[in-house]
């Protein structure tokens, strides 16, 4: 890019479809119901740490 800035008006952009693992299978969370749709707000993504490696080294 050449450093400017590129602004779209609401009409120009294109609707992004969100989807997520539920039991085993993918599904769009526009497909759920409002009360899955307001569980799903309120996840909290899993953020794993780097595991310390416990046995020595030789």
């Amino acid at each position: 890019m050449n450093g400017k800035n590129i602004e779209l008006n609401d009409e120009e952009r294109t609707p992004c479809e969100i989807w997520t693992r539920v039991m085993g299978y993918h599904r769009p969370v526009s497909f759920f119901n409002p009360g899955k749709q307001s569980e799903y707000e309120e996840r909290k993504p899993f953020l794993e740490r780097r595991a310390e490696r416990s046995l020595p080294r030789h």
